[in-house]
């Protein structure tokens, strides 16, 4: 009897030694079977600030938030209907943006900019056919309080806002002017609001459509009509013409006025000259500064004459286009002093300081009394 007990157990023991067995055998075939190398999913880890590489390009850091929980990364483009809430969000704990400029210039309060703790944010709230243009968004880097662009973190997309009622980009200047200069291409801006849109360049005056090579003369649905090679034969009044799938009268843009421009970059060439070389005491007198340059170059005058600290004088700026030689167009820019009621403390040296974005030029001419001698100094630079 003992025996059989005995040997009852021991069948028992072994059965239950093979279930645990059995038990341990199939988690870890379990276990393996989760962490098989075919299977197993890596997390890459990139440089801090870099991102994943697509085809040698870093992929873009601006998103276009288009509801909660989901992000598109953009790319060079991007096409939106107008009236719907953008937001974009650029990853990055200090971020700096960019977009049209009229929003700043015009306080738009449908434009909100937000730094949270990990992204920047950027809302335009009843986006309209006007908001097309270039958005950017860059991380910025601060030593200290001295901070600047991270240039391997910075991505730009040009957003077109397509109203099929508004084909041209609208513009608060309805008559442009743009300046050729033969050293550089010159871009007639008529921007549509759709790159599918077909666009044509015509002049006014003899009516024609001006032909586009795609070479000399190519289009940009971002920038315009881009000339290559200006001349004197691209002078005049300008349009352009586009037509779109959508709408079936084709829509012209705002004019453009073309001016040819040839003259040198550089600080100002100035002259001057006083309207009398010798006066008597109570004579009025003015001394002018005189500027031939580029166009669109701004120019600002300085002065320093007998008197400075002690006598008001009058100075009167001003600046107008010039024709010069075959439909060459040059800025004259002027300031003119006149001096009141003249007395011994107005004689002596006028000097005028002329700056423009590249420098600037001083010049200078002498007014004498009628009891002096008229000296022969050649005006010019003092």
């Amino acid at each position: 009897m003992k025996l059989c007990m005995l040997l009852t157990l021991a069948l028992l023991s072994v059965e239950l030694q093979n279930g645990v067995s059995q038990q341990v055998s199939h988690k870890k075939e379990a276990t393996e079977a989760r962490f098989r190398p075919g299977r197993k999913r890596i997390k890459v880890r990139y440089p801090k600030g870099k991102e994943k590489d697509v085809g040698g390009k870093p992929q873009s850091i601006l998103t276009q938030v288009l509801d909660k929980g989901r992000f598109l990364r953009l790319g060079d483009t991007l096409s939106l209907n107008p009236g719907k809430t953008m937001e974009l969000r650029c990853k990055g704990t200090k971020i700096g943006w960019a977009y049209p400029s009229y929003l700043d210039i015009f306080n738009d309060p449908r434009l909100s900019i937000k730094q949270h703790e990990k992204f920047g944010q950027l809302t335009l709230t009843s986006p309209s056919a006007a908001d097309t243009g270039e958005y950017s968004c860059w991380a910025v880097l601060c030593d200290g309080e001295e901070c600047e662009k991270d240039p391997d973190r910075t991505s730009t997309t040009y957003i077109y806002f397509t109203d099929k009622d508004e084909l041209f980009v609208p513009s608060v200047i309805h008559f442009e002017i743009v300046y050729l200069r033969p050293d550089k291409p010159a871009t007639v801006p008529c921007r549509v609001t759709s790159p599918k849109a077909t666009v044509s360049l015509h002049r006014e005056v003899p009516p024609e459509e001006i032909l586009v090579d795609g070479s000399l003369i190519y289009y940009k649905p971002s920038k315009g009509f881009i000339l290559q090679s200006p001349s004197p034969e691209h002078t005049g009044a300008f349009y352009c013409k586009a037509s779109s799938t959508t709408k079936t009268t084709p829509q012209i843009s705002t004019k453009f006025q073309l001016l040819y421009v040839e003259v040198p970059s550089g600080p100002p060439f100035a002259t001057i000259q006083a309207s009398q070389k010798q006066v008597r005491g109570g004579d009025i007198f003015n001394v002018t500064c005189t500027v031939l340059g580029e166009p669109e170059a701004d120019v600002s005058f300085r002065w320093t004459f007998p008197g400075q600290e002690e006598r008001p004088v009058n100075i009167h700026d001003s600046w107008r286009l010039i024709n010069r030689g075959v439909r060459h167009t040059t800025r004259i820019s002027q300031s003119v002093m006149t001096v009141d009621d003249a007395d011994t403390i107005d004689f002596g040296h006028y000097i005028c300081t002329a700056k423009n974005p590249y420098g600037e030029t001083s010049v200078a001419t002498r007014v004498n009394s009628y009891d002096q001698p008229l000296l022969n100094d050649e005006e010019g630079k003092p």
